[in-house]
């Protein structure tokens, strides 16, 4: 589906269906005031380098045996319940206006959490499976979140160069770090002396926002940090 003729079918949907919350139907909003403060919350502390919740210090027992590019990770909520399917939503239904609530949930984050960096960047999608889907969601929640809180957002730093199996389809940890295994690339140059904040919608291994670090730091960004709505258990 083209992303012409995948606005016009989000834009019949919205005069057919008017909004409603996701998570009790309420009329009027995408995500109402009383759901957003029942989403849950991913506890403090959790671990650095994969958002995995922790007893104590700032990394897992399997961060502190791993090699890692990526400066550090934040995920202020967990993937389930209202959080769940909001992203699923957003995701895989064309529900594009989501993007602003759930970009505001992440302005909060930046604001109660220092996450340092000067850009925001995108996990980028396959060009094939965006022009399927006919979006990128971490694109839309990058550009909302940009207005929200004045980073600049720059999808060029990152491209996906290999269209890798889904994500959400490998089974164990090995196998995701496998699947994205240089998948993606940093023109020589462009992310020099940068600062950048990763953008995406959830994190489950790290496997992912490691290999695009992997890629930012080839490029010469000095810091990567990311940063996720949720974090899968």
């Amino acid at each position: 589906m083209s992303a012409w003729l995948t606005y016009l079918y989000q834009q019949a949907l919205e005069l057919l269906f008017p909004r409603e919350c996701v998570g009790c139907g309420r009329k009027g909003t995408l995500l109402c005031p009383s759901c957003r403060v029942s989403l849950v919350r991913n506890p403090l502390p959790h671990c650095q380098k994969c958002a995995a919740p922790i007893q104590r210090g700032y990394l897992c027992s399997r961060c502190r045996e791993a090699q890692h590019h990526l400066d550090g990770v934040h995920s202020p909520y967990l993937f389930e319940g209202t959080m769940r399917e909001c992203i699923h939503r957003l995701k895989y239904r064309h529900l594009r206006g989501l993007a602003q609530p759930l970009a505001e949930l992440l302005a909060e984050t930046t604001r109660e959490t220092s996450i340092p960096g000067d850009v925001l960047v995108p996990v980028p999608l396959h060009s094939g499976r965006e022009r399927y889907r006919g979006y990128n969601q971490s694109a839309l929640l990058a550009r909302e979140l940009g207005r929200l809180t004045g980073l600049s957002v720059d999808s060029r730093l990152l491209l996906r160069t290999k269209a890798s199996g889904a994500q959400a389809r490998a089974s164990g940890i090995e196998e995701r770090r496998r699947n994205v295994e240089g998948a993606f690339a940093c023109p020589a140059g462009v992310a020099a002396g940068k600062r950048i904040i990763l953008l995406d919608d959830v994190c489950t291994t790290g496997a992912t926002l490691e290999s695009c670090a992997r890629a930012l730091k080839n490029g010469g960004a000095t810091l990567v940090w990311a940063l996720t709505l949720a974090k899968e258990r």
